[in-house]
């Protein structure tokens, strides 16, 4: 898999709002079912949201030429600050489950009622996930792929055709059963 950076503003700001969307689902998460692997996911994501930030402002700088431009720049930048002002607030979140800071129990009560739920699941190279497709996901467990990480590189809302291999991190929303199946193929 391979993931090339975004060359455009417009890609920028796009990744860093799908980066920042997936952030609250996985930080929510996270506190919510004490899951430190999703909280670890939120932490890489918000360097990926810094990483972004600074590219952005070094296009628009680039683009200045005259004072239109600066007004239209600083709208830009300013969209960016709001992304990471929000992959801050959910790293705040995501330091809670690294620090073992608990959920208040009447919290923790009613989400273990929650339907739906997110996980992240690792494909080991062994899977008889290697070689599947995302849509294959969906279909054979009912459980959606929103996200995959390997090597520090990130597909947020994947293509069906995507195809997995071994060592993928998948973000994946759906039943805890569904889940904690998919889980159980990820290493079979």
């Amino acid at each position: 898999m391979t993931q090339r950076e975004p060359e455009s503003i417009r890609e920028i700001l796009l990744e860093m709002k799908d980066c920042s969307e997936l952030m609250i689902d996985l930080a929510y998460s996270a506190v919510l079912f004490d899951d430190k692997k999703l909280a670890e996911e939120v932490l890489k994501l918000e360097r990926r949201i810094d990483h972004l930030r600074d590219r952005l402002n070094v296009k628009v700088m680039l683009a200045v030429r005259d004072a239109d431009d600066a007004e239209m720049g600083l709208g830009m930048a300013n969209a960016a600050i709001a992304a990471d002002k929000i992959s801050d607030a959910a790293a705040d979140v995501a330091y809670l489950v690294l620090r073992g800071i608990p959920l208040h129990k009447t919290v923790r009560g009613a989400v273990e009622k929650a339907e739906e739920r997110v996980g992240r699941i690792k494909v080991s190279g062994r899977s008889v996930l290697v070689g599947k497709y995302v849509k294959d996901i969906h279909s054979l467990i009912g459980v959606d792929v929103i996200a995959i990480s390997v090597a520090d590189r990130w597909i947020i809302n994947p293509e069906e055709g995507v195809r997995l291999g071994p060592d993928y991190v998948l973000i994946v929303r759906g039943s805890g059963a569904g889940i904690e199946r998919l889980k159980a193929l990820a290493v079979a």
